[in-house]
């Protein structure tokens, strides 16, 4: 897994972020949850990426 999976975890939290915080400002709790879980897994990606890489070095 190389760089490009890390961008690519990188703009998918950042678009959950997005949603999410569209959400807020629109008081609309479907697309606040969605947000949530895109950003969720997103990050829980970046965080396998990061120990894969951990391993290794």
């Amino acid at each position: 897994m190389g760089i490009g999976d890390k961008a690519k975890n990188a703009v998918d939290a950042a678009k959950g972020k997005l949603k999410e915080k569209t959400g807020d400002a629109t008081d609309n709790e479907d697309l606040q949850a969605e947000g949530q879980a895109e950003k969720s897994v997103a990050d829980l990606k970046q965080a396998g990426e990061k120990a894969k890489d951990a391993f290794k070095d």
